[in-house]
């Protein structure tokens, strides 16, 4: 099949190949620069487009560098289409360029973010035995193959079983520090992967995250939970709090300590985080263990979706609700409004929220940026606890899947959140126990 195609292409004149691969390039790039936000067919092609190229610039660059370089090299500067395909190849390589310097600015954005809410001092209550790692960056590895992601300093048990519901079983892993000593446990992060509530798996999503946090001390569980359309709501936020079950009765197991435990996802993973958090102990979403404590101590939404009815229009131009009629609720919006609403975190804030650390994307192009704006502020109005947020600058949808440059300070600012929030976790309960002994 491709005998064809190679035959073709290798009938152009090199020249006009260039030119037409050096407008391909500019395209791609001024896409992720201004992708397409919600509007009809073009979304899903332009967002595909937006993520792989705004969080692999650098790769991008230095592919399209080397291809010109062998067109030149092969004759692709004797002829006038090459001029205009090297004026038009530097237009995208300048774009790409801009690219990484502004995902470079998500360190200034998510550190400001801390700051204004955590104070300018909140980095010295981070136990000192988390802050080891929190200057750390990417490894050229990892820079540069971010497909591979793994680290020798982490563990990786896999697929165990948490639940089985229907006698299904549902599998999760549990990244820890390599060589973690028997009996010791480590602060807890649960990770709930995204997928429109219908596709994914813990096996493709929140590695990053759960090989920076576990090597720094953290003990990282990645779940799996049913899917749509074969499962309908509220089946996937049951086995979230399934997998909170399990950690507060076999954590100790694994290194994990069960009475703290920080919720975390993107997309979909984020909307169960959130709505997890902002539920605990609600017996209709606890079914055979309602005398469970499922409150978590913190809770980190990626880009999730807030709000099932849509009651601000954000999502006026997307599928979002006729998907989740269809396929995950499985009824209509006008018909159960009080379901729909029950299942949106942003009708489930309350005082008693844990600290949140709300990121979303200033691009992104399948969930609408005003909602995240919307949800946090909504958190800031009624919550006692810290509300942080940090909008990324151009970045898209699922930007933190690959350990890009953007990723790396995004991730490096979490692990200062959620050790601000275990030092001061830690040290209420060491104000307790003293309160209990003087009394």
């Amino acid at each position: 099949m491709l005998g064809p195609v190679v035959s073709a292409l290798l009938s152009i004149p090199i020249p006009v190949l260039f030119l037409g691969l050096s407008v391909i390039w500019l395209m791609f790039t001024i896409n992720a620069l201004r992708p397409a936000l919600r509007i009809g067919p073009l979304l899903g092609p332009s967002f595909f487009a937006a993520w792989l190229t705004g969080e692999l610039a650098l790769h991008h660059l230095l592919g399209q560098l080397a291809i010109a370089a062998l067109l030149i090299w092969l004759g692709g500067w004797q002829q006038w289409p090459s001029l205009i395909a090297v004026a038009v190849a530097c237009l995208s390589w300048a774009g790409l360029l801009r690219i990484f310097v502004q995902s470079r600015r998500a360190d200034r954005v998510v550190e400001e973010a801390l700051r204004k809410e955590l104070g300018t001092t909140y980095i010295e209550r981070i136990p000192e035995e988390l802050k080891t790692g929190l200057a750390e960056r990417w490894s050229l590895r990892q820079r540069w193959l971010p497909l591979s992601i793994y680290d020798h300093r982490v563990e990786c048990v896999k697929n165990i079983v948490y639940s089985q519901p229907g006698g299904i079983d549902l599998k999760l892993d549990v990244y820890r520090p390599k060589g973690l000593p028997r009996g010791k446990v480590c602060p807890t992060v649960l990770f709930v992967h995204g997928g429109a509530w219908m596709i994914g798996n813990k096996d493709h999503q929140g590695k990053p995250m759960a090989n920076r946090l576990a090597a720094h001390g953290w003990v990282v569980v990645s779940i799996n939970y049913r899917l749509s359309p074969r499962f309908t709501f509220p089946d996937h936020i049951i086995d979230v709090k399934s997998a909170i079950r399990w950690i507060r009765e076999h954590g100790k197991e694994y290194g994990s300590n069960p009475d703290f435990i920080v919720i975390t996802g993107g997309s979909a993973g984020g909307h169960l985080a959130a709505l997890a958090a902002l539920t605990p102990n609600d017996p209709k979403w606890q079914p055979g263990f309602e005398n469970v404590d499922t409150r978590v101590q913190a809770c980190v939404p990626f880009y999730g979706a807030f709000d099932f009815t849509d009651r601000n229009g954000y999502w006026k131009h997307s599928l979002l609700v006729p998907m989740i009629e269809r396929y995950v609720l499985k009824k209509r919006l006008r018909d159960a409004h009080a379901e729909f609403d029950a299942a949106s975190p942003m009708s489930q804030v309350n005082e008693n929220a844990p600290p949140f650390f709300v990121i979303h994307g200033e691009m992104d192009s399948l969930a609408p940026v005003e909602e995240g704006r919307h949800f946090a502020a909504l958190l800031r109005a009624k919550s006692k606890a810290p509300v942080v947020y940090a909008e990324i600058p151009g970045a898209q949808h699922a930007f933190e899947v690959f350990p890009s440059e953007r990723t790396g300070h995004v991730l490096a600012g979490v692990e200062r959140f959620v050790g601000a929030v275990y030092g001061d976790w830690c040290g209420e309960k060491e104000q307790a126990v003293k309160a209990l002994i003087h009394a």
